[in-house]
């Protein structure tokens, strides 16, 4: 009873009232008019304009002139990435991902969700004549690479719920057939890891880890689009690189953990 008390004597119910705002419209990519984020807040319209156009002054919200609907900004994309875990994380991936490159001889990256989009944040490329990767910024699918898979399993069913119905399907992404979602994303909970055929081009076997926080949460997940080679170079096999990568992973999620510890 006494912590009740103490919770509702520091509450701030104006701050509550923005962020309720801001969450709600995370949901809606085409936006929403101010009565129907009143209607979905159970609050009067004078009481959200007043949020609302706090939030649009500061840059987290825009209002479209054509149909008067609010929707959120980059605003909240471009601070998250000064957050310093994060860009910690991306730093220390680096050099480890171009050490593994090197010693694999294939190409390998690191992708992370935002709002829903799988995006490559950081790509080391294999030191041979040629290799397969992906550029930074990339945006690649949700159910159907490793990336993906890896970045879906590893989270609380409001959040996997939450992300599908983020989710905007990249470049060649299939339909999401939801089942079959499910029963990958099961097997990849059971192993650990995703291995699969890519479902984008021919002879490449998509090997996914994840990097995970504290609370066995996937915040990145480190992908190799293995190339096996049949001419008379010799390059590791799938299991060997598989051990590197498994070994990557686990390097990144202690540092992550520490760095948010």
């Amino acid at each position: 009873m006494a912590n009740d008390k103490a919770e509702n004597r520091y509450r701030a119910p104006a701050l509550d009232k923005g962020l309720d705002i801001v969450e709600l419209l995370a949901g809606f990519v085409d936006g929403m008019t101010l009565g129907e984020i009143a209607r979905a807040l159970d609050k009067s319209q004078s009481e959200i304009y007043r949020m609302i156009t706090t939030l649009v002054r500061r840059g987290y919200v825009v209002r479209s002139a054509e149909d008067d609907r609010f929707s959120l900004s980059l605003k909240m994309f471009a601070v998250s990435q000064r957050h310093a875990p994060v860009n910690r994380l991306l730093d220390v991936a680096r050099p480890k991902m171009r050490t593994l490159a090197l010693h694999a001889w294939q190409s390998c990256h690191l992708a992370m969700e935002n709002n829903g989009d799988i995006v490559i944040v950081s790509s080391a490329e294999s030191p041979g004549n040629w290799a397969l990767g992906l550029r930074v910024g990339s945006v690649v699918g949700l159910w159907n690479t490793g990336s993906g898979r890896v970045l879906a399993a590893f989270r609380s069913e409001d959040e996997l719920e939450e992300l599908l119905n983020r989710h905007r399907p990249a470049l060649g992404e299939p339909e999401l057939d939801r089942d079959e979602l499910m029963r990958h994303l099961e097997r990849v909970r059971r192993n650990g890891y995703e291995r699969m055929p890519s479902s984008a081009t021919v002879g490449v076997t998509n090997m996914a880890y994840p990097v995970m926080d504290e609370n066995g949460r996937a915040v990145a997940a480190v992908t190799c689009p293995y190339l096996e080679r049949i001419d008379e170079f010799e390059v590791p096999s799938v299991d060997k690189v598989h051990a590197m990568l498994t070994e990557l992973a686990a390097e990144l999620s202690a540092f992550y953990c520490g760095e948010m510890g």
